[in-house]
């Protein structure tokens, strides 16, 4: 496939989970939230010069890879090293930059208060990971840490609700075992590092199913 062809294909397919269009960078620590949503995701890909609605404006690349560099190194901790193509399509110049997935997660960026938060890539948006998904994010990190549970009365019980219901959200967990916040993020924690539960998002809720 010529590298016109490929760039045109990536654009076609819009933007979802694992691409975003970016017109121009015009502020590092905002592209930060989505370099930071990508990593804490399975990683993702911008396509700077192209609108939302897929038009090619075309960009100088130069400038905006400096932007990104800043924003990755600066904006996001764990710093994050990202990865640049320049495509020419109709004499304009597209940059696509590679995001991998975290090897260190969560991997933080600033909000529009200065403050360091969690974001997570979900669909076409970047939205701030809930407070369990933090610890669960952070739990796939610690690889030198097993995972032991034993599966109680409450664990079956939870387990049964998904199966039954199909998921819950986290909020309502602790009500539905009557245990504390902290120990339903613990056992939450644990049934996502064995691959049994796993948190998706739906409607601005953060919702717990089965892993299929």
């Amino acid at each position: 496939m010529k590298k016109t062809d490929y760039i045109l294909s990536l654009i076609a397919q819009g933007e979802h989970e694992h691409q975003d269009f970016k017109y121009q960078i015009s502020d590092a620590r905002k592209i930060a939230r989505s370099i930071a949503a990508f990593a804490n995701n399975s990683g993702g890909r911008l396509l700077i010069g192209v609108k939302d609605n897929g038009n090619i404006a075309g960009v100088k690349s130069d400038e905006e890879i400096y932007m990104i560099e800043q924003a990755a190194e600066m904006y996001c901790s764990p710093s994050q090293t990202v990865h640049f193509s320049i495509y020419s399509v109709e004499g304009k110049s597209i940059l696509k930059v590679d995001i991998d997935e975290a090897i260190d997660k969560p991997v933080k960026a600033k909000d529009d208060n200065n403050r360091w938060r969690t974001y997570y890539r979900v669909a076409d948006e970047n939205i701030l990971a809930s407070g369990t998904h933090v610890k669960v994010l952070k739990h796939s990190s610690d690889n030198n840490q097993g995972t032991a549970i034993s599966f109680t009365e409450k664990e079956r019980e939870f387990l049964d609700y998904l199966n039954n219901h199909g998921g819950i959200t986290i909020s309502n967990v602790k009500q539905l075992l009557h245990c504390s916040q902290i120990a339903a993020d613990e056992m939450i924690v644990n049934l996502c590092a064995l691959g049994i539960v796993e948190i998706n998002y739906h409607d601005g809720e953060c919702l717990l199913t089965l892993k299929d």
